[in-house]
């Protein structure tokens, strides 16, 4: 067993006696222990001072953390995957989190206040907290014999929300643009919903001038080419489509059809 006055870290962009062994103040799995509560604090606080938006708190990425924190107290060492174990996306998705970026710091040292001290003075373990593109964490702390593993998983998450809604947000930013009416009756929408669920051409009696399929892990912004055709003025209505979203691996995202026509 290594002394605990040693420290270690590691970082990535995306037995039953030896349990018995494992000391963790948190009761259930869904709790937060100080320690993890001081990382996450921590953290908040570097974001904060440099005009980056704080993060959130992600209970399924909290418990995908929590195992892996399990896994290297087990080993007593610290990794960011171990044999037989699933690598970080794998994980992240299993725990039921969507997301479309995910990022790992994982760290071993007598106390968390040194953990997170060597992150922010490694480079990239800076950079993954500090990332303005995350907006949730999941952390854990598991304490072995003297040694605290820390494992702080980030994700940029997307959202859970029906097609509907997705197709609620699409046409709220198209109206901020104000130059093009949105289509309202239901023979152009499903047009748009069915051309959406197509890898090419159109679906419907009615002929668009323009067809923009795009996939994308947000729903508060338009791809450039879409917004500057609308800007053109060369269009009167506009109808969008959503279909169900592509999982490309453990990657999550929305998939949209918008149509515009003279």
């Amino acid at each position: 067993m290594r002394p605990c006055s040693f420290a270690f870290l590691l970082a990535i962009a995306f037995t039953p006696s030896a349990l018995c062994q494992l000391q963790h103040a948190s009761l259930t799995r869904e709790d937060t222990t100080v320690a993890e509560q001081y990382l996450l604090a921590a953290a908040n606080q570097e974001r904060l001072s440099r005009g980056l938006s704080p993060l959130q708190r992600n209970p399924e990425l909290a418990r995908a953390a929590r195992e892996h924190a399990y896994s290297m107290a087990t080993h007593g060492t610290i990794s960011h995957q171990f044999a037989g174990e699933p690598d970080l996306t794998q994980r992240g998705a299993q725990a039921g989190v969507p997301f479309s970026l995910i990022s790992e710091n994982v760290g071993e040292a007598p106390n968390v206040v040194t953990i997170h001290d060597m992150w922010m003075h490694s480079e990239h373990h800076r950079s993954n907290l500090l990332d303005p593109a995350v907006d949730s964490a999941g952390i854990s702390v598991v304490v072995r014999e003297g040694q605290f593993y820390a494992v702080e998983d980030f994700a940029r998450t997307v959202r859970r929300v029906g097609t509907e809604q997705q197709e609620a947000a699409i046409a709220r930013r198209i109206e901020e643009l104000g130059r093009v009416g949105l289509a309202e009756d239901r023979e152009t929408i499903v047009a748009a919903r069915e051309t959406c669920a197509m890898e090419s051409g159109f679906s419907g009696q009615r002929k668009p001038w323009f067809v923009m399929r795009f996939t994308s892990d947000s729903l508060d912004r338009l791809p450039e080419e879409l917004r500057s055709r609308i800007a053109s003025g060369k269009y009167r209505e506009a109808a969008v489509g959503a279909c169900p979203g592509t999982q490309q691996g453990a990657f999550t995202a929305y998939n949209f059809a918008v149509l515009l026509y003279h």
